[in-house]
């Protein structure tokens, strides 16, 4: 008897696998979907990103939402290019306090209900974009490209690197002339 219960218990369970397709807790899911787990704690506050006028991206999660899952890859492609000029700060939902009288330096003042939501706050503390749901990579790149000035995305897309095998010629007639 007690060896049957140990083999249902042992052949009737299978690998915990996380899984991007269901609602249920995994993890990080910065670390485990998006392949950085540099995002969860943030180095960051708020308060600090504001305080220094440096733009801000939050994000707001939970941990077991498949549409958070999905977008954690979005935003750690985002971090691979703006992570140096803009804070990216991910709020997991589960942390914010039930105050609705919240400041403008605390992430839940900007929280309405939903995830993923995602917020950019420019240089000047503005709010640049307020979206919820899978919002596309395009979309907040283009966002990005305004606060900080950059090229659309249009023209950027049409400029060339152009080859770096050009000859010097002051270094060309330094070395003739020994």
């Amino acid at each position: 008897m007690a060896l049957a219960a140990l083999l249902t218990l042992t052949l009737g369970t299978g690998p915990a696998l996380a899984n991007i397709d269901d609602d249920k807790f995994d993890g990080n899911i910065f670390a485990l979907y998006g392949g950085n787990g540099s995002l969860v704690p943030p180095r960051v506050e708020l308060s600090q990103s504001l305080r220094l006028h440096k733009p801000a991206l939050l994000v707001f999660f939970l941990d077991d939402s498949r549409d958070c899952k999905v977008f954690s890859t979005t935003v750690s492609q985002l971090q691979e290019y703006y992570g140096r000029a803009a804070d990216f700060i991910p709020v997991n939902i589960d942390s914010i306090p039930m105050d609705s009288s919240l400041p403008p330096t605390e992430p839940g003042h900007y929280y309405r209900g939903y995830v993923p939501q995602t917020v950019i706050i420019d240089q000047s503390g503005d709010v640049v974009l307020d979206e919820v749901g899978l919002v596309a990579y395009e979309k907040v790149d283009d966002v990005f490209r305004e606060v900080f000035d950059l090229l659309p995305r249009e023209k950027s897309v049409e400029l060339r690197r152009k080859p770096v095998n050009e000859i010097n010629s002051e270094a060309f007639t330094f070395v003739l002339e020994l």
